[in-house]
Parts: structure tokens; C-alpha cells; sequence
């Protein structure tokens, strides 16, 4: 992974389409699984636990299982995650600051551009 610009392994380690949202939820506190995939129904288990996985491997969440019947598993972040917080808010509020932008010609009738939007953005 070194030999690459920073902006690949940024991406490498943070990109896809459902782990900076863990990352989000991660920052309120730990969760276990079952919480995380309520907060975030779109994604699969299958999903989540894959995201979770990488994310794990690439140091940014810690999995605690505790030895229970039944077992509990709660996900936390490292203080790599952590320091990813400041970021994630930011892509937050330019995600936000887009949507207006490209709600702004359909709300004006405009005939010129189409949304950029589709469903799994809205």
C-alpha cells in the first residue's frame, strides 16, 4: 500500500459505499452488530460484516467479542478512526451543500439539466 499516491490509499482504506457511514455511527459510540445494521438498513448483513472486516484490517475499528451465550460482538473505533471524524463531517456537509445544488435547477423548472440524483442518493 505504500507505493502508492496518498490519495489511493486514502481511498483504498476508506472508500466503497457503506464505510464511512460506519464510520459515522462508530463516532456516537460502540455498537454491536445488530445496532449498526438498524441504523443503516439498506446495506446486507453480508455487507456489513465485509466493511467491517476491511475496516478492522485496516486499523480503524476494533471487534470485542465477548465470550456469552448468546456471543456479543461490539464494534469501537481506534484512535485511526477517530481521526478521520473531522473528514467524514466534512464530506457530510458538502453532501448536503451538493444536494441543494442539484435540487436548485429542478426546483426552478430549469429544462436545461436533469438531476444528478438517483435513488440511492435521495
Amino acid at each position: 500500500m505504500l507505493d502508492y499516491c496518498t490519495l489511493e490509499v486514502a481511498m483504498t482504506v476508506c472508500g466503497g459505499v457503506w464505510k464511512l457511514s460506519i464510520l459515522k455511527y462508530l463516532f456516537q459510540g460502540t455498537l454491536r452488530f445488530g445496532e449498526l445494521n438498524r441504523k443503516m438498513p439498506d446495506i446486507t448483513p453480508r455487507m456489513l460484516t465485509r466493511q467491517l472486516r476491511d475496516l478492522e484490517e485496516d486499523g480503524l475499528v476494533t471487534r470485542t467479542v465477548y465470550q456469552e451465550v448468546p456471543p456479543r460482538v461490539e464494534y469501537s473505533l481506534t484512535e485511526i478512526g477517530m481521526s478521520l471524524k473531522g473528514l467524514v463531517a466534512q464530506l457530510e456537509q458538502w453532501g448536503e451543500w451538493y444536494r441543494e445544488q442539484i435540487r436548485e435547477p429542478a426546483r426552478a423548472g430549469s429544462s436545461t439539466s436533469e438531476p444528478l440524483m438517483d435513488s440511492r442518493t435521495a
